[in-house]
């Protein structure tokens, strides 16, 4: 009963505050802050986060259903919502008492909010190769370097920021918790996206950054595993936000086909339409079934979990795509349009086969899942 009133208010949320506002979004490339602070006096701020800091404490399936009603509503704004929520269930599982207290209560409420920090200009998929220094001297650390393609940057307060701490590769990695007004930080130039404009996404600079050493996240070397345990409530989050993708396509299709006339009757008079609709319907329910799967396995905490997290992902935002890809090819000429709302869910989720792990990482990590058993 409590997931069908998550559900419900967040398809009320995304019908009444984000989809008609959408377009506009899109192209004026405005970061709603006001509409996503909004969605926290409905808990959305802190998902998975204990009640001790504001939180929700919901299971990751709940969260997958949470994602998937906002999309409906703007794609872009949703996957935001998802980041800023792994930021906060990483503080709180990974954090100290007074971490959590400091910052997962204020991110719970988005009276900050959040940006993830791992990927770098010379390092993406490689993830453990980031070269982003963190120097220990006396009581803080020192922090030079760059990450790319943060999503939100400029307009966050609060960054959780991969570093390299040790050696080379994932166990020299730390990761650290730096309020955006530190001095040292600065922005690159806003870059210019397919999709995903109305979130700001561009390069953090580091210079000489220091950083109180109470603000280390878990231990130093633990870095690179908070990273990936991060990745894989993202990678649902995710794959749930192509589902919302493609389901308001789905049901905004249905209404064009019924509507529109060809060769004197509707669209979907033709079996070739009916045909192609009962593929994407399918294709649609499969990924919903894979996705749920997966979030029920992370919160089991089942073995083949990280697996699942990544099979999710894959299929989800592959297959997704191309019912958003069909959408858009029904819709003919008017598809093209951007008046016509479903080329945005198109661009806005084609984004997702390449964040938080692209597919050839994921076809990496299920690959590897098999072979371990062998």
């Amino acid at each position: 009963a409590d997931q069908v009133e998550y559900r419900d208010a967040a398809l009320n949320f995304a019908k009444t505050e984000l989809a008609p506002f959408m377009q506009t979004w899109d192209l004026t490339e405005e970061f709603p802050i006001e509409t996503i602070k909004k969605s926290a006096e409905l808990g959305f701020g802190g998902l998975f986060v204990s009640s001790d800091y504001g939180g929700l404490e919901l299971p990751r399936h709940d969260g997958s259903v949470i994602f998937e009603a906002l999309s409906q509503g703007c794609v872009t704004t949703s996957s935001y919502i998802t980041i800023h929520n792994m930021v906060n269930a990483m503080i709180d599982t990974f954090g100290t008492a007074e971490q959590k207290e400091k910052y997962c209560t204020a991110l719970s409420s988005m009276d900050m909010i959040a940006s993830y920090c791992l990927t770098e200009p010379g390092s993406g998929s490689d993830a453990a190769a980031l070269v982003t220094n963190a120097r220990k001297e006396g009581s803080k650390y020192i922090v030079n370097g760059s990450k790319a393609f943060i999503s939100g940057a400029g307009a966050t307060d609060l960054l959780v920021v991969m570093t390299r701490t040790g050696g080379k590769g994932p166990k020299g990695v730390s990761a650290l918790i730096i309020d955006t007004d530190t001095p040292g930080i600065s922005y690159g130039q806003k870059e210019k996206k397919i999709g995903w404009n109305n979130q700001p996404t561009c390069v953090v600079n580091f210079d000489d950054v220091e950083v109180p050493s109470e603000n280390l996240l878990g231990a130093e070397g633990q870095g690179f595993n908070l990273a990936m345990h991060g990745l894989n409530g993202g990678r649902i989050n995710i794959a749930s936000c192509s589902l919302g993708a493609a389901q308001q396509c789905m049901e905004d299709v249905l209404h064009y086909t019924n509507d529109r006339k060809a060769f004197n009757q509707p669209l979907n008079a033709n079996q070739h339409v009916q045909f192609k609709l009962a593929e994407m319907a399918t294709e649609i329910t499969t990924a919903r079934l894979v996705v749920r799967q997966a979030a029920k396995a992370l919160d089991g905490k089942e073995p083949n979990a990280v697996a699942l997290c990544a099979m999710c992902k894959l299929y989800a935002t592959e297959r997704l795509f191309k019912v958003c890809d069909d959408a858009l090819q029904l819709h003919g000429g008017y598809g093209y349009l951007k008046s016509y709302p479903v080329q945005q869910f198109w661009r806005d989720s084609r984004v997702h086969r390449i964040l938080e792990g692209t597919s050839e990482v994921m076809h990496m990590l299920v690959a590897r899942d098999l072979l371990k058993h062998l």
